[in-house]
């Protein structure tokens, strides 16, 4: 039986930079989800008795709409559903599947790195073709639908057992749930040399990674410790768990405290790792050193060719516009290119494709490469091991050895969150009435250089995407970005990047925020943050 229900439209079903992301009681709403996922397949064509990929990081609510969404898909014409055992599939395992199985496309349950549980953050997002999140023409075109549809169509079936990997019929659409881990991990072995990596292991290299009571558990324990070899015990908080155990699922320096406490330690192990909700994120910690997401991203980029994935040489770097430029530097001494895109995954899609990019990375803890198009947290994890398997010293070691040959960005990023939303806008709003007067002006030993609101033209499809943050660049090398993020589910975060490049050698070992403290003081002048947002300091500072 198929029925069509009739709804009412929801005025707040715009997506963000992935997806739709809200608190769990907001999609428990009657026909929330319902309008959101029929507002998907109505602005999609062509899909008739073609493959949906379908999963989630496990969160709560997760198990609920992948029954709506199987009965959904059945009752407007899909031909099959891949869904992922117990409902799992990280987002790069998702990615994957779309493309090793060439499904017309995926639905990605997550909100990420934000927590979860039953009154926490819930998300959807849709993946096309090439596994990578949908562009913004097409994003657009579903909230356009969400804004005036009246009816969504469902199968009135019985509920898929999703705990057992089996085929079920629903309508005239097949239902397979497969393993979510065992292509994630073939994958992995074709781009890494899984044998030198286990003879560094079983030589004494100690690693630990914690996936955080998140989705990365399953494939980090089958990969590390079954296919790697590493000692049982490894991979920490490995069974994904609803509410994230009652942590926030973010590898950053906050809620990671207790891995970078454990790796600072006179005794920590070689190399320690962390992945986040959805398994798109990595921390990066040798032993004595912090490794931020931009420096790691450029390190990757410069040994890359070590691994056998990558030992052809890399076709470009892309990196988001709030990443640092440690990454160009890079991309410059191997003369290949270097795109700078605007924050979200869904930018570097059509470099991938085109050949034109082959490693890309984001500020915010997100690295990938042309196997997969989303961020993959365990891929960068797995780069790593091979690089240090290959290079056969620390990690502390090629971090100093990359910045005496390239100079070092010292980088921090300040966030704000949960920030009211009309004084948060009225900051940008004002931050860009600025902009024109700002140029040639001093604040103490820094001039600025220029300043902008980030625009990105899209090399391939040629599409054009404004307002994409507040750069304010220093002669020397120095600058400051100012956005507001779109991942967030209440209030606004303000996000402020402060960026300072070193060339002297001899001044790489200073304090991070010391050696922001004038281009933080910058920021707080020219954004007027205490003033305009009430906030004395940053809820998080990475």
């Amino acid at each position: 039986m198929i029925k069509t229900v009739s709804t009412n439209p929801y005025g707040d079903q715009k997506p963000g930079t992935s997806g739709l992301r809200k608190k769990v009681p907001v999609f428990q709403q009657k026909n929330y989800a319902e309008n959101f996922i029929q507002s998907i397949f109505d602005s999609l064509e062509g899909f008739q008795g073609e493959t949906l990929v379908i999963g989630g990081d496990g969160r709560y609510y997760n198990r609920e709409v992948i029954q709506k969404a199987i009965k959904m898909a059945a009752a407007n014409g899909f031909g099959r559903v891949l869904v992922g055992r117990g409902g799992i599939l990280s987002t790069p395992a998702a990615s994957n599947v779309i493309r090793k199985y060439k499904a017309f496309g995926g639905i990605v349950l997550s909100a990420s790195h934000n927590p979860g549980g039953p009154t926490e953050d819930f998300g959807i997002k849709y993946n096309v073709g090439n596994g990578g999140p949908a562009p913004e023409k097409v994003t657009d075109a579903i909230f356009d639908r969400t804004r005036v549809i009246d009816s969504y169509k469902i199968a009135d079936v019985a509920d898929v057992n999703l705990d057992a990997e089996a085929s079920h019929q629903v309508e005239n659409m097949t239902v397979t749930v497969i393993d979510p881990v065992a292509d994630y991990a073939e994958l992995m072995e074709s781009l890494f040399d899984f044998v030198a990596i286990r003879k560094l292991i079983a030589g004494g290299f100690r690693v630990v990674f914690d996936a955080m009571s998140a989705v990365t558990g399953p494939y980090a324990k089958e990969i590390i410790e079954k296919r790697l070899g590493a000692p049982k015990g490894s991979v920490m908080n490995f069974i994904p768990l609803p509410d994230f155990g009652g942590h926030h699922p973010d590898p950053n320096l906050v809620h990671a405290r207790a891995l970078y406490e454990t790796m600072m330690a006179p005794d920590a192990p070689d190399f320690g790792a962390a992945s986040d909700g959805d398994g798109d994120r990595n921390l990066i910690i040798g032993k004595g050193i912090f490794v931020t997401p931009s420096d790691s991203l450029a390190i990757l980029a410069a040994n890359a060719h070590l691994a056998p994935g990558y030992a052809k040489g890399l076709a470009g770097i892309a990196r988001s516009m709030p990443t640092s430029g440690a990454a160009d530097r890079v991309a410059e001494k191997l003369g290949i290119g270097l795109y700078e895109t605007p924050t979200g995954w869904k930018f570097f899609g059509n470099l991938l494709d085109e050949g034109l990019a082959t490693i890309c990375g984001e500020e915010s803890a997100g690295t990938g490469s042309n196997h997969v198009r989303e961020k993959d947290g365990l891929w960068a994890v797995l780069l790593w091991l091979n690089i240090l398997a290959v290079r056969k010293e620390s990690a502390l070691d090629i971090v100093r050895k990359h910045w005496s040959t390239y100079g070092r960005n010292y980088y921090s990023r300040h966030d704000y969150e949960g920030v009211d939303t009309d004084a948060a806008n009225g900051l940008i709003t004002a931050l860009r009435d600025k902009l024109a007067g700002l140029p040639g002006k001093g604040f103490g030993a820094l001039t600025v250089e220029t300043a902008d609101d980030f625009s990105y033209n899209d090399p391939v499809d040629k599409s054009v995407s404004n307002n994409q943050g507040i750069r304010i660049l220093f002669q020397g090398g120095s600058r400051v970005v100012f956005r507001l993020s779109g991942t967030g589910t209440s209030g606004a975060t303000l996000r402020v990047y402060i960026e300072r490049f070193e060339p002297d050698p001899a001044r790489h070992d200073l304090d991070t925020q010391q050696a922001l403290a004038d281009l933080i003081a910058v920021a707080e002048d020219l954004a007027e943050i205490k003033t305009r947002t009430g906030r004395e300091e940053p809820t998080v500072i990475t």
